[in-house]
């Protein structure tokens, strides 16, 4: 701890940036984790109550369903009566803002990535300035301990801003996959849902 105490201001500054990405990436996994559905089963369900006709339920099923697959799909649904190019488009802007939201607060795990270890040059440099004016102000006579202090502080930055932006980036690229692969997800539900309709509303007429 007493290390720790003689790396700074920017020390406690890069703890403070890292402390609050762990809480947003924990915060975005727990989102993504909710958000991720087996898409096939939970169509093959809306696609079984559409069948009988029970298109209200359909919707409540999507409503109370969370996730960008259930929102494209309730999307779907409520354009069903206009044409397959008003009902696509209606889907596509529902899985863009889906996909916002998804990505929602990963800029800051990113800018902390770049950001930690730019910190830690900051206090490495600022531990050099402080043994510089120690020599400068004891010389001749200089003791190891004045020069130990600003040779800690220039080390412990250094080491804190790497523990903090190697994690961030294993945090980020964890998250990014989840993303990528219920986006994946969302874009098939959103083909198949608009398919569905399409035919049945072909087989109605």
């Amino acid at each position: 701890m007493t290390v720790l105490m003689q790396g700074g201001p920017v020390f406690w500054l890069i703890v403070l940036l890292g402390v609050a990405a762990a809480a947003v990436f924990f915060e975005r996994l727990l989102h993504l984790r909710r958000a991720q559905i087996d898409y096939g089963d939970f169509l093959k369900g809306v696609c079984n109550v559409l069948e009988n006709g029970n298109r209200e339920e359909a919707m409540m099923i999507c409503e109370e369903t969370p996730g960008p697959v259930a929102a494209v799909v309730l999307t779907a649904i409520r354009h069903r009566l206009g044409t397959r190019e008003a009902m696509r488009e209606a889907v596509d802007n529902t899985g863009r803002a889906e996909i916002s939201r998804l990505e929602r607060r990963l800029a800051s795990l990113a800018v902390t990535c770049q950001i930690a270890p730019l910190l830690g040059l900051l206090g490495t440099l600022l531990g050099v300035i402080r043994m510089l004016l120690v020599m400068n102000e004891q010389a001749p006579v200089i003791q190891s301990t004045d020069l130990t202090q600003g040779l800690m502080q220039a080390l412990v930055t250094t080491v804190a801003g790497l523990l903090v932006a190697v994690p961030c980036h294993v945090m980020y690229a964890l998250l990014m996959v989840r993303i990528e692969r219920i986006v994946l997800d969302m874009e098939a539900s959103a083909s198949e849902i608009v398919a569905y309709l399409t035919r049945q509303d072909v087989s109605v007429l």
